[in-house]
This record gives C-alpha cells, sequence and structure tokens, in this order.
C-alpha cells in the first residue's frame, strides 16, 4: 500500500508521523520504503542519525527520485511517501501513486483552511484514481481547559470526502526528543502518553496488521 502523509502547511508534523509509522511497521514485519519528497530532508536526516546509532530495524530510504521508479514500490508491502510544498510536482507524482492520503491536522483555523485547500488540491491531481483520505489532530492541546482541539476535529468532521480519525496525538516533548534521536516514540518512551496516543493512531489507521 502506498500512503503520502502530506498537507499544504508546514509544521503540520509530517515527518514525525512519517518515520513514527515506518518504524512501526518495520517492527510489525511489514517490507518498508520511505520516499522522503521533502526538499528539507528531515525523515532523511532523522533515518542517517538511526543508522549512525545502530538502531534496528533499520528504515530504507529514498530521496524524491524514487517517485520515478513506481514498479520497484511493489517489492515492499508498505510505500511511506513524506511530501512538502517546496516541491509541488513531487507531490502531485506523490499524490497520483497513492492509494491514500493521511493529513496531520494542527488544532487551529489556519490549518482547517489549509486542510480545505490541500482535499482540493489533491482531487485535482489525482486523474481520477480517488485515494482514501484521512485526518487525524496532530500536536493536540493538553490542557482541558483549552477547546481548540475539539472545536478543529467537530471542523473536520464537517467536512466531505475525507475520514475523519478521532485518535489524536498531543503536543508532547518526547515526540521532538525521540525523532532528534532517531527514534520512535515508542522506543524512546514505551509506556508513555505519546506512545498509548501513537498506538492508538496506528491501530486506526493499520488494523490489519493486529489480525
Amino acid at each position: 500500500m502506498i500512503t503520502v502523509i502530506g498537507s499544504l502547511k508546514g509544521g503540520s508534523g509530517k515527518s514525525t508521523v512519517a518515520f513514527n509509522l515506518a518504524v512501526w511497521l518495520a517492527l510489525a514485519n511489514a517490507k518498508v520504503l520511505v520516499v522522503d519528497a521533502d526538499p528539507q530532508a528531515t525523515l532523511t536526516d532523522v533515518v542517517d542519525v538511526r543508522v549512525e546509532e545502530g538502531y534496528e530495524p533499520k528504515i530504507q530510504v529514498v530521496d524524491a527520485s524514487g517517485l520515478n521508479h513506481k514498479k520497484r514500490f511493489k517489492e515492499f508491502d508498505e510505500v511511506l511517501i513524506d511530501v512538502g510544498t517546496a516541491d509541488i510536482e513531487s507531490m502531485k507524482r506523490a499524490l497520483r501513486l497513492a492509494d491514500r492520503v493521511v493529513i496531520p491536522v494542527p488544532p487551529s483555523q489556519a490549518d482547517i483552511w489549509s486542510t480545505q485547500r490541500f482535499i482540493r488540491f489533491v482531487d485535482d491531481n489525482v486523474d481520477g484514481k480517488n485515494p482514501e483520505l484521512f485526518a487525524f489532530i496532530n500536536r493536540a492541546d493538553t490542557h482541558r481547559a483549552i477547546r481548540e482541539s475539539d472545536e478543529a476535529a467537530a471542523a473536520l468532521i464537517s467536512l466531505s470526502d475525507i475520514s475523519f480519525v478521532k485518535q489524536r496525538l498531543c503536543q508532547r516533548t518526547v515526540f521532538r526528543r525521540s525523532f532528534s534521536e532517531g527514534l520512535a516514540v515508542f522506543e524512546l518512551d514505551p509506556r508513555g502518553k505519546g506512545t498509548r496516543e501513537f498506538n492508538a493512531l496506528t491501530v486506526a489507521v493499520y488494523p490489519h496488521y493486529l489480525g
């Protein structure tokens, strides 16, 4: 399955989500390929750290040129593509290949507007393939008195053409810290809140790996 992790707005946490998913899938014995199609190459950087530290399982990553070799994707159980707006042509190519698109949405009105534009962008650039679209709240508020995350969730639920995933990831330091160390959040802090949140999200997005 080819999954694009994308949005039109920077700072949504796409690379962090893609990296954690890649490690989780590899631990589930899936053969995984990651395509880093974002010119910032953050995902490539974190995989390089992982290699330098000798962490297992190893994650295989290629740059945007990998999008030109679709036949190679058949060698893998799962392909994760991280896309950024700095390379729109690569984003368009990725969307045309995608079986589905996962959209991390931070809880702000600007991100809701951006998500609406991204849905239209996907529709305009998939040549009728119609990949499944999933959206979830990323970097959610942890304080119960702050309602922005709930308001953003309500806005996403109201959008047509996407499936809203109710499991959310909160704004937690452990995601940044684990990423900088080349580790998935569940490797760095197996019993933490961030790990519980991520595991719940992954169950919702990849339920077939739990059978």
